[in-house]
């Protein structure tokens, strides 16, 4: 059981969060209530969450060193010496292997959105996480291959707008991510290099302007999505509220309503930055954090019940 424990722990089962993107194609084309819709993107995202953890074992094996330097990864299974590296290693080839597999079997371009994910992550893990602001742009490429992911299985396709949203989020979170370490890493003691090698190529002032050029440009893009998001007749809509409604007060604009939901999530996460100074672990935040987990819970509810009722 302990050991059970430590694979989980190893695999980062908190950080599947992350690919709940791949649902992103399928509530936005319409198809979210179609018959046999839902389950495709859902082993999409049973897929790309094996491929995840199995990654996260591997930069856990490259980092093992400066790992036990840090003042929280140090506690890792791997790093701590709980875990074997042997066995370590073999759940790295077991999960990278099977994911891709079945990924292969599902579809040809989803396969090759797989492979593209596990070899950026990988040279992202050996080399290119040393690399100022490439580094963080790898972040945000591994969200758009999620969401390409996600429409590959169903077939649809996803407004620019909206990839430039996700974009701009993911930048966001990550240089959120860098801001929250140098706070961790001032007054501590702790060698940048030992925490984050590319931290020594940032100062606080350079991540205060990326933080909030990333926080406009996330609910700006998110604004032009909404606002120029097509109208459509859902795929399975179940009801249409306003459908009694004379045409002079009929809109076509309803997504528009989310954006200060955004923006007040996007202010709220950035009071969290700088005033609790947290933003280390971004699922963490959001996750354990009740009212921006309100917020998040808030704006799907909205988005879904605009699509798909209205």
């Amino acid at each position: 059981m302990d050991k059970l424990v430590l694979v989980f722990k190893s695999i980062r089962v908190g950080q599947w969060v992350k690919n709940v993107v791949v649902f992103a194609p399928i509530i936005f084309s319409g198809f979210l209530f179609v018959p046999g819709y839902f389950g495709k993107v859902l082993w999409a995202f049973s897929l790309f969450c094996l491929l995840s953890s199995a990654i996260y074992l591997f930069n856990d094996l490259i980092d093992i060193k400066s790992d036990r330097l840090h003042p929280f990864k140090k506690n890792r299974p791997i790093a701590s010496g709980k875990l074997a590296v042997e066995y370590a290693i073999f759940l790295f080839l077991l999960l990278s292997g099977l994911s891709l597999w079945l990924g292969l079997m599902t579809s040809t371009f989803f396969f090759v959105s797989m492979g593209v994910y596990f070899v950026m992550n990988i040279l992202y893990s050996l080399w290119l996480k040393q690399i100022p602001i490439l580094d963080v742009f790898v972040i945000a490429a591994g969200f758009i291959l999620r969401i390409y992911a996600g429409s590959f299985v169903i077939n649809v396709h996803m407004d620019v707008w909206f990839l430039l949203t996700v974009v701009s989020a993911s930048l966001f979170l990550a240089v959120g991510k860098r801001r929250s370490e140098m706070t961790l890493l001032s007054g501590s003691g702790i060698e940048a290099k030992n925490l984050r090698g590319t931290l020594i190529h940032y100062t606080p002032s350079l991540l205060d302007a990326y933080t909030s050029m990333f926080a406009n440009t996330t609910w700006l893009t998110y604004a032009l999505f909404s606002f120029l998001h097509p109208p459509f007749t859902a795929e399975g809509k179940v009801l249409k509220l306003f459908a009694l409604l004379p045409r002079t007060l009929l809109v076509d604009k309803w997504l528009m309503a989310t954006v200060p939901v955004v923006i007040f999530g996007v202010m709220g996460y950035m009071q969290l930055i700088y005033e609790e100074n947290e933003g280390e672990s971004p699922h963490k935040v959001i996750m354990s954090d009740k009212p921006l987990l309100l917020v998040v819970g808030l704006w799907g509810m909205m988005v879904i019940t605009i699509l798909y009722f209205v």
